[in-house]
């Protein structure tokens, strides 16, 4: 098909989605019940539904009557897990609603007709799940629509914002770009929709997924404004385990509350074990336990091999660590930058000045699956031809960053967990950035630029005294267990194995009838109970 063929088509299905029925009189005519050919495709939902209408139902019987709930989607694999979890709090008694949107795609545009067929095909298959999961379309024209307002409008530019930040990978966000016009499009048309039904519609409680990004963060925001209590949650590297946070953004990986409760309370031998077991595996690239992925590509040679193959001396060595530009875990973190890019360029322009010292810039490997701004393009900016004593690691480069950490005698970081890891090994780690392991006892934590020379200066005039002490390093290990293995909750599914994962924990075993399981307590917290962590236990080997 020429280009030409395919804009005329998209302007045919533009107008035709506008117009009464017809997206019903072609689903009847052409698809006749059928999967739709798109990405959109609730394919395994649709077939295990029946088994989980039929036990859930059976479930409900004799559940006490609990709170309604409304769970808000989008993507279809947002919406299948949304879809499971909000089935599984019904067998638990619960009244629950699925909000949803039946989007395939959050950056790019899609035709009134496209999106009107992508709904019905979504509204088919979830009817199917009546009267255990009510749901309802969030497409425009199923919800009559509020005034826009001057909080909901902050709430669309803040999210449509952090959108562009995310999909395109830059910081600094044009609001003339397509992205974000379109984010901003979609996620006003959201706001109005999820402001009504909310209004109307008051539930106990709203869940919703990540919370910070998409269409997620707007009605996220929406029940804030509301005043209507709402829960956030996403998933890590750990299979069966889930991360939640109650009237908060979960990717603001907030744990205050698991400190507070748990810092004080020393670690037992075996969970050290566990604890150094894990870093083992993380700095030889290799697989462990639960973890789905691997954290270094290179295995470990050593501090000597790492610093002979950098030409580095006996000057002091600081190792800057970045994070991915762009990534959810830097959205709205900065402190006294406007950007990591900004910090980056500042603090190499100021070791440009000490050649007393040796910086070791270490870009994330991640970049290698990104397509924004490089870090590297940040410092190359600053000096084409960087000075002697500063090392630029790429991230294609074959360098373990465990080695780099053992040679380092000053961490720098935004929000990476390699500043944890560096205290953990009595690296003084300045952190530049909101970050969940900031302020906890074994960092250094300016909040201003004049504070972060100030105490760069203080520290490099003697690295060696600046060493964490042994009660800064029990900290950083203490805290490290405490977020590795107790803030993540256990949860029989996660989103990325979702359908394996409910093959091997059928909702029959998750939900234990008159008796808890350890899946129990997380179903709890996810309808508001709150979290009492000093009463929690999450972090048990399995």
């Amino acid at each position: 098909m020429t280009a030409a063929a395919a804009a005329g088509k998209d302007v045919i299905k533009e107008i035709l989605g506008q117009i009464p029925f017809t997206v019903e009189l072609y689903w009847l005519v052409r698809q006749r019940g059928k999967s739709i050919n798109s990405h959109f495709s609730l394919k395994h939902l649709q077939e295990t539904l029946p088994e989980l209408v039929k036990e859930a139902g059976e479930m409900k019987k004799s559940a006490p009557v609990g709170k309604k709930v409304f769970i808000f989607a989008t993507l279809h694999y947002w919406i299948e897990h949304a879809a499971l979890t909000g089935i599984a709090l019904s067998a638990q008694g619960h009244n629950v609603t699925l909000g949803y949107l039946a989007q395939s795609d959050w950056q790019k545009p899609i035709s009134r007709f496209d999106l009107r067929r992508q709904d019905l095909y979504a509204r088919k298959i979830l009817a199917h799940a009546e009267p255990i999961l009510n749901s309802v379309s969030f497409v425009s024209g199923k919800i009559p629509f509020a005034p826009v307002s001057e909080e909901l409008s902050k709430i669309v530019q803040q999210v449509s914002e952090f959108d562009t930040q995310y999909s395109l990978q830059v910081e600094e966000v044009d609001h003339k770009n397509v992205v974000y016009q379109l984010r901003k499009e979609r996620n006003e048309e959201v706001a109005l929709a999820a402001f009504t039904y909310l209004k109307e519609n008051r539930p106990d409680i709203v869940i919703v997924p990540n919370g910070t990004i998409q269409e997620l963060g707007v009605v996220y925001r929406v029940a804030k404004l509301l005043k209507i209590p709402v829960v956030t949650y996403e998933f890590g590297d750990q299979r069966q385990r889930i991360w939640i946070a109650q009237n908060s953004e979960v990717m603001r990986q907030e744990t205050d509350a698991l400190w507070r409760a748990r810092q004080n309370t020393p670690l037992k031998d075996e969970q050290l074990e566990r604890l150094r077991s894990m870093l083992i595996a993380r700095q030889h690239g290799a697989m462990w336990e639960n973890f789905a992925r691997q954290w270094q590509g290179t295995p470990s040679e050593g501090g000597a091999k790492a610093r002979a193959a950098l030409g580095l001396d006996e000057r002091p060595v600081v190792l800057l660590a970045t994070n991915v530009l762009g990534d959810s875990l830097t959205l709205g973190r900065h402190l006294f930058s406007k950007t990591m890019a900004e910090w980056i360029s500042r603090t190499v322009q100021y070791f440009a000045g000490r050649p007393d010292v040796q910086l070791v810039i270490r870009v994330h490997p991640g970049e290698v699956l990104t397509h924004g701004t490089s870090m590297v393009k940040v410092v190359h900016e600053v000096f084409p031809k960087l000075p002697e004593h500063i090392r630029l690691i790429g991230p294609t480069e074959k360098v373990n960053t465990y080695d780099l950490i053992e040679v380092a005698d000053l961490g720098l970081v935004y929000t990476t967990t390699v500043g944890l890891e560096m205290a953990m090994g009595g690296v003084p780690v300045v952190v530049a950035a909101q970050t969940h392991y900031r302020s906890r006892g074994f960092t250094f934590d300016p909040d201003t630029w004049v504070s972060y020379y100030k105490t760069l200066g203080q520290i490099l005039t003697n690295p060696a005294q600046h060493r964490l002490n042994r009660q800064q390093v029990e900290k950083a290990w203490m805290y490290a267990y405490r977020w590795f293995f107790e803030f993540p909750l256990p949860f029989p599914w996660h989103l990325v194995r979702m359908w394996d994962d409910y093959k091997a924990h059928p909702l029959k075993d998750v939900i234990a009838q008159g008796k808890d399981n350890e899946y129990s307590a997380t179903f709890r917290y996810l309808v508001g109970e709150p979290i009492v962590w000093s009463s929690v236990e999450t972090g048990q080997e399995k």
